[in-house]
C-alpha cells in the first residue's frame, strides 16, 4: 500500500513507544517487590472532581447528547471568558473562544487555517513533538531552533529575528513548556511578538499548562499582550479532563469564522458531554479543588527536583510551571555503563522498575543527554521513585 507522503515525515511518538515497553515489563514484575513506577506520561493522577461527573452523568440522564455548535455550547465560551478575567484579568470575548476536541484538535485546526504547503514554523528545541507534527500535517515545516538553559529553553525575539526567512510564516511556543516546565517571561514574549508582526506573521502559543504555573513573574496569558495572538488551551492538564477530550483556541475575531468552517467539516463537535461536564470546572468548589491540586504539584516539585540532583541528575532549568522535570542523565548513565538517554531510561526501567521519557521526542539539539520525568503523580510514588533510584545509582 503507498502511503502518503505527510504521514511518512510524521516520526514514531517515542513516548509512547517507551510506554508500550514499560506496560509489558509491568506485567512482568505486578507481583514483585518492585511494581513498575510510572513517570513517563504527562497525565495528572488526579480525576475530574465531583461536581464534573455529576454533570456528565446529568447531562447523559437528561439526554443532552447531541451535535453542539462547533464552536461549542455558548455557557462554556462564556465561562472560559470569565475565568480569563477572574484569573488572569485579561478581557477575552466569549465570540473569539472555540471549544475542540482537545488541545491537539485546536492545534490542528489553527494549523490547517493559517498554514500553507511550504510555509515554515520556527519552534524551540527541545518542545513538544506533536506540535510540529501539526505543522507537518497541515504540510508546512517546523523548524526547530536550538535553546540553551540560559535561554530557559525558550526562544528569545533576536533568535526568532534572525531565523526568519522567506518561508517562515510565524512561531509556535509553549509556555509552560513541556518537556521543560519553563515558561517565556512575558516582557520577552512581547519582544518576539513584535518581531512576527513586523514580519506579518502569526504567533501561536500552546498555553495548556498555564493553569500550573508556580510563579507570578510567569503564569501569564500571552493573550494579555495582543489580540491577534492565538493561544491554544486544554481541560486536561489543570482541570483534570485528559480522557475527556476538551480543549479550547482563542483566535482574533477574524479567523473565528474560518476555524469554525474547518472544525465544521472535520469534527463536527467536541464531545457533548465532556462540554456540558466542564461547566461544573467553573463553580466556586471545583476551582477551589484545583488550586488545592495546584499546590500538590508545586509540593511534588519542591521534594522531587532536589532529590534528583542529589544522586546526580542536574536539573539546568527549574520549571516554574507543569509538572516535568527535564534533568541531565549524563553521569548517571556512565554510572550505569550506558550512554546517553535512551539507553539510561531503558537501563532505569530494566533494573529499578522505573519509567521515564528520553530526550529523543523532543527535538535534536542536545536532547540526547537529558530525560524528562514527569511529576504528575502521588509524592509517595515520587518518594519510592528516588529511593529505588539512589539505590540504582550508588
Amino acid at each position: 500500500m503507498k502511503i502518503a507522503t505527510r504521514a511518512e515525515r510524521i516520526e514514531p511518538f517515542y513516548v509512547m513507544e517507551v510506554a508500550k515497553a514499560a506496560q509489558a515489563l509491568a506485567a512482568q514484575v505486578a507481583g514483585s517487590a518492585e511494581p513498575m513506577i510510572f513517570l513517563n506520561i504527562g497525565e495528572p493522577d488526579f480525576t475530574a472532581p465531583p461536581l464534573v461527573q455529576q454533570a456528565a452523568d446529568r447531562a447523559i440522564r437528561e439526554g443532552r447528547t447531541q451535535y453542539t455548535p462547533a464552536l461549542g455550547i455558548d455557557p462554556l465560551r462564556q465561562a472560559l471568558s470569565d475565568w480569563y478575567a477572574q484569573r488572569f484579568g485579561v478581557d477575552v470575548p466569549a465570540r473569539r473562544i472555540v471549544i475542540t476536541a482537545g488541545a491537539s484538535a485546536a492545534l490542528q485546526l489553527v494549523c490547517l487555517s493559517l498554514i500553507n504547503a511550504g510555509d515554515e514554523i520556527l519552534m524551540p528545541d527541545p518542545s513538544y513533538p506533536c506540535n510540529r507534527h501539526f505543522v507537518s500535517a497541515a504540510e508546512g515545516r517546523a523548524v526547530l531552533l536550538p535553546t540553551t538553559a540560559e535561554e530557559r529553553f525558550q526562544l528569545s525575539a533576536d533568535k526568532v529575528q534572525a531565523a526568519w526567512g522567506d518561508k517562515t510564516r510565524g512561531v509556535l511556543l509553549a509556555s509552560p513548556s513541556n518537556p521543560t516546565g519553563s515558561s517565556i517571561a512575558p516582557q520577552e514574549l512581547r519582544r518576539i511578538h513584535e518581531v512576527v508582526k513586523a514580519h506579518d506573521g502569526v504567533t501561536i502559543i500552546d498555553e495548556i499548562y498555564l493553569g500550573l504555573s508556580h510563579d507570578e513573574a510567569y503564569g501569564q496569558t500571552a493573550l494579555a499582550i495582543d489580540d491577534n495572538i492565538i493561544s491554544i488551551n486544554s481541560f486536561s492538564k489543570y482541570f483534570n479532563m485528559t480522557g475527556w477530550r476538551l480543549g479550547w483556541a482563542v483566535v482574533p475575531e477574524a479567523l473565528v469564522p474560518v476555524v469554525e468552517r474547518v472544525a465544521q467539516n472535520l469534527f463536527i463537535c467536541a464531545s457533548t458531554i465532556s462540554q456540558h461536564a466542564a461547566l461544573a470546572c467553573f463553580a466556586p468548589e471545583s476551582l477551589a479543588e484545583y488550586e488545592r491540586r495546584r499546590a500538590e504539584f508545586k509540593a511534588r516539585r519542591d521534594y522531587f527536583i532536589p532529590a534528583l540532583e542529589a544522586l546526580g541528575l542536574p536539573v539546568p532549568v527549574v520549571p516554574d510551571g507543569a509538572f516535568y522535570a527535564w534533568a541531565d542523565c549524563t553521569q548517571a548513565a556512565k554510572k550505569l555503563g550506558v550512554e546517553g538517554s535512551w539507553d539510561f531510561a531503558y537501563a532505569v526501567m530494566e533494573r529499578a522498575h522505573l519509567a521515564i521519557t528520553p530526550g529523543r521526542d523532543f527535538g535534536s539539539h542536545d536532547t540526547g543527554r537529558f530525560v524528562r520525568f514527569s511529576t504528575a503523580n502521588s509524592m509517595e510514588q515520587l518518594q519510592e521513585a528516588i529511593a529505588r533510584l539512589r539505590k540504582l545509582l550508588a
